[in-house]
């Protein structure tokens, strides 16, 4: 039985050619070999994996080759190479030197490769300078480092540097590829692209972990084994992932991660693979940036498909909320729920990249021009209102109608409910309607619309709102308060339809207390310490009459006192229930904070706690 080698040294280049993702570099080695112009000394720097060494052995091969040597021929007597991670001494570089001086047996050149050269010591490297600058004519040096920043910058002067990149990700599948048909595997092109991805650009990490798979899946290659065989995840997951965001299935969104937690993986290694997968999906909406995406061409129709399902804006969205759980993860106390929260947030988003329940109609670009009546002014029976000079309301009525009305119409709401009949003021077709809220009310009065009573009444309910919002300390604000408080409608309420059931204290103080607990349950514990304060009385006309400590808690309570007045009246049947509050300072209650006011305070109520006190000589 044949021992068996590792595909990265049985398939070690033997030229240039054959060297994967470095052609710039072969070339440059290979047009300084025929046109004689080799430096004395190369530095070959970069990650590791990607042909540092290999290129040093082909070209110590080729600098050496006439034609007429065997084609097996390695000329192991002119090549020397010297590991710096273990010979890092300066009598290792003397030794070196030494050797330098003899010319080679056979061949032109004799060829030193120092390997991890950034490890020898600074005495080391000043010992080498001088020999580096001025080697024999029959010597050159090649230097391999993968860390070019921790080599003295006299050493870097005196060569000449090559930067050896990463190997790309289709570099190293289609070499892959070309072993895997070598060895007879039959290799699906995703599993190979899964294995150059899980390499990171080094080709002899792309070659071992093929190895490893070989070994566990025999001739044939596919990307379920690959994914089980490195425990990475694979894209299905995500792509679920993402079908299960845009339907805003949290539920089975839930259930998707967590039973990728029970294969082993951890929350980070799920939401950074999802980031990523979000990325290749917008590099796949548009043409020219496809090629950035890593992957076979079955998977690639599958980014495309779901590509077009997702808009850039859901993407960045995405993103952002992911990368920002990516950033907070290592420093969560709580990891699987920051996931948790992430995917429901992701959940949450519509594919024009909003949130499902906007917090504010800014989110739409739409400005709501009037606010809806309250609960209280809904509540009030029908009553005929007084016409101002400025403006005109016929009744409450109609008012609030108009008001909502104007209110809803932008947002396609239902169609506003009819006036009564003695004020016909709605338009009969929609273009009239939009005539009304946009033009002037000359404009509105003038137009030839179907009906004079539209012309009249359009021309009194036309509100002149302002165009920009001005400064609170400039003239054009003057002008827009003035014009404000000329606009104000009056209105006008017959008190005699109102209700006016009387009431006892006693059904005041009760349904006080309910209205203090509901405000205390919803949060305002501020409010409800306030009216808790002192127990309301009933003077006449139906005052609520209150006396608190200071002027804070009465501008507290004056500027709440809305809710408050509206709950009294609906829960009294009474609409002329108002409020009454004084401040009398000298209530104020003073609390004993220190042991001697403590003790003025008990003896203020028992004075035979003074005489305790001496009898059995007692002191604070």
């Amino acid at each position: 039985m044949e021992p068996f080698i590792v595909s990265a040294r049985k398939y070690r280049p033997q030229t240039f050619k054959d060297v994967v993702g470095q052609q710039s570099i072969t070339n440059t080695l290979q047009n300084a070999i025929d046109q004689n112009h080799l430096a004395q000394a190369l530095l070959f720097c970069g990650p590791r994996g990607v042909g540092k060494t290999t290129c040093a052995r082909i070209l110590a091969k080729q600098i050496n080759s006439d034609g007429t040597e065997q084609e097996n021929e390695d000329f192991a007597f002119n090549i020397f190479e010297l590991d710096a991670a273990s010979n890092n001494s300066v009598d290792d570089i003397r030794n070196l030197i030494d050797q330098v001086r003899i010319p080679p047996q056979v061949g032109k050149y004799k060829v030193y490769i120092i390997d991890e050269v950034h490890m020898l010591s600074q005495s080391a490297f000043n010992a080498f300078l001088k020999t580096l600058e001025e080697p024999p004519k029959h010597a050159i040096f090649i230097l391999a480092t993968t860390e070019k920043h921790k080599i003295i910058p006299t050493i870097l002067s005196r060569c000449q540097i090559f930067d050896f990149k990463r190997i790309t990700v289709k570099d190293a599948a289609e070499y892959l590829k070309y072993i895997a048909e070598n060895q007879g595997i039959n290799a699906e092109d995703d599993a190979l692209h899964i294995i150059a991805q899980k390499a990171d650009g080094a080709m002899r990490d792309a070659l071992s972990i093929f190895d490893r798979v070989v070994s566990f899946s025999g001739a044939e290659l596919t990307r379920k084994a690959v994914t089980e065989n490195l425990n990475v995840l694979d894209y299905d997951t995500y792509f679920e992932a993402t079908d299960l965001i845009l339907e805003h299935n949290i539920p089975n969104l839930l259930l998707l991660f967590n039973k990728t937690l029970s294969l082993g993986f951890d929350g980070h290694h799920f939401i950074s693979g999802l980031a990523s997968h979000f990325r290749d999906l917008m590099v796949c909406q548009h043409p020219d940036t496809i090629t950035l995406l890593e992957v076979g061409e079955a998977a690639q129709q599958l980014y495309r498909d779901q590509s077009k399902r997702t808009s850039p804006s859901f993407l960045l969205q995405g993103l952002d909320i992911a990368n920002d759980c990516d950033l907070k993860y290592k420093t969560s106390k709580n990891q699987r729920l920051l996931v948790e929260l992430t995917l429901m947030k992701l959940a949450s988003i519509n594919f024009d990249g909003e949130k499902k329940n906007p917090e504010s109609v800014a989110l739409h670009n739409k400005t709501i021009d009037f606010i809806a009546p309250s609960a209280f002014f809904k509540q009030l029976p029908k009553a005929p209102a007084k016409v101002s000079e400025n403006n005109t309301i016929v009744s409450k009525e109609v008012s609030n109608q108009k008001i909502q009305a104007k209110a809803t119409q932008e947002n396609g709401s239902p169609k506003q409910p009819e006036a009564p009949t003695d004020v016909k003021i709605a338009a009969k077709t929609e273009q009239e309607q939009v005539s009304l809220k946009t033009k002037e009310p000359e404009q509105v009065a003038n137009q030839n619309t179907s009906s004079p009573e539209v012309k009249e009444i359009a021309k009194k309910l036309t509100i002149n709102r302002p165009t920009k919002r001005v400064s609170g300390l400039s003239i054009s604000s003057l002008n827009a308060k003035k014009q404000h408080e000329l606009n104000k409608i009056e209105v006008v309420i017959d008190e005699n339809n109102l209700p006016k059931d009387p009431f006892t204290e006693e059904e005041l103080r009760k349904h006080w207390a309910d209205f203090i607990e509901i405000i205390d349950k919803k949060g305002q514990k501020i409010l409800a310490s306030n009216l808790h304060s002192d127990i309301p009385k009933l003077k006449e006309n139906f005052a609520i009459h209150l006396e608190l400590p200071n002027g804070t808690m009465k501008k507290e309570i004056e500027r709440e006192q809305f809710e408050l007045m509206e709950y009294l009246r609906t829960k009294l049947n009474n609409h002329f229930v108002h409020l009454e509050i004084t401040v009398n300072e000298t209530t104020v209650t003073k609390f004993a904070f220190t042991p001697e006011e403590k003790y003025e305070k008990l003896r203020k109520k028992n004075p035979v706690i003074d005489l305790l006190r001496t009898e059995f000589d007692l002191y604070l």
